[in-house]
Formats: C-alpha cells, sequence, structure tokens
C-alpha cells in the first residue's frame, strides 16, 4: 500500500477542516500509520491512569491549539513529537479524516493522517502516556464490537475495539471507524 493509495481514499485536509463536529475547543491527533510485513498498523498511546482527564484512556497522539491561529496540522505534528518523540520531519501527511467531538470534554477533534516508517523508537513523554502502542489494522478489525458503555452515570452507544487486552472506545474507536472504512478496499 502506497502513500498515494491512501491520499485517494483519505479526506483533504482543507476538506475535513470545512466540516463540523460537537465541541467547542479544537483539537488535533495524528493517525500515523506504517507498513509491516504488507499490514499497515497504527500507533496509539495509553494514556497513564493517574491523569484527571481520560485517565487510561488509548487515544492518538494529539492535544489542543496552543493559539487559534495554529494550523490543526502543525498542532497534530507537535502533540506527536511532544507525547511520543515522533518529530514532525519523520511524518508524511496524506490525509484527514472527518471530525468528531468528545461527549464529556467538549473537544472538537481533527484527525490528520500520516504515513511513518516502521521500527520507530518512541520516547513517550512520562507525564501523561503509559505506554505507545502499535496495532495493526486487521487486529483491530477482528477486535471490533458496537457496544452500550455506561460513563459517568450516562448510557453511550459506541464502536470498540478490543486488541491484546487493550480497549478502545469514545472518540478514538470512532476516528478508528472512520479510518478502517476508508482504507477497507486496500486491506
Amino acid at each position: 500500500m502506497t502513500s498515494d493509495q491512501l491520499r485517494q481514499v483519505l479526506l483533504a485536509p482543507e476538506d475535513a477542516a470545512a466540516m463540523d463536529a460537537p465541541g467547542r475547543t479544537d483539537a488535533a491527533v495524528l493517525v500515523p500509520l506504517y507498513l509491516e510485513a504488507g499490514a499497515l498498523v497504527a500507533v496509539l498511546t495509553e494514556r497513564r491512569a493517574d491523569l484527571r482527564r481520560h485517565a487510561g484512556e488509548i487515544s492518538f497522539p494529539g492535544g489542543r491549539q496552543d493559539s487559534p491561529d495554529e494550523d490543526l496540522r502543525e498542532t497534530a505534528l507537535r502533540e506527536a513529537d511532544e507525547e511520543i518523540g515522533l518529530a514532525g520531519a519523520d511524518v508524511e501527511l496524506v490525509g484527514a479524516l472527518p471530525p468528531v467531538g468528545t461527549f464529556v470534554t467538549g473537544y472538537r477533534i481533527f484527525p490528520f493522517v500520516g504515513v511513518i516508517q516502521a521500527g520507530h523508537f518512541w520516547r513517550p513523554q512520562e507525564t501523561e502516556v503509559a505506554e505507545v502502542l502499535e496495532l495493526s489494522l486487521a487486529d483491530l478489525v477482528h477486535g471490533y464490537e458496537h457496544k452500550r458503555l455506561i460513563r459517568r452515570g450516562v448510557p453511550i452507544r459506541t464502536p470498540t475495539y478490543t486488541v491484546r487486552g487493550h480497549f478502545v472506545w469514545g472518540a478514538t474507536a470512532r476516528i478508528l471507524e472512520h479510518l478502517l472504512r476508508r482504507v477497507a478496499p486496500l486491506l
């Protein structure tokens, strides 16, 4: 699978930026992908269990803009560098996915997809990241379930993915759902 093939199935960043999602605070994530033995692998983080927000959850590297005029692509690349040591120069941005909102924290998250080389040495940010996860898209597809979860007393229906004991749900699972739908013809 080539970067050009991914570009063909993903949104252009400008098209994604024009889309709306619930949320009052803009944020961006990087969806790093690499090819290993013919299979696409996604890089995610497991957040530390002692964090005030999203403790122990699995997410893509990302966060809020540093300033309102910061390009969201730059936000995603900056956050990936800060959180897992993935330098922007090592990422080929190939497209974007539709934005998703977080219900509890009110973020509107813009996901950008980047291709990286396999075998990267990760430097997780000790104050935020417990572990860097590398999960194949095929394993994520096999670990899919649509579940009803109770979070903070509120029932939600969400896609979920379980791979090797790692449980992905919420906004990250919705981002994965968009990604997997778009790349399905390439898998």
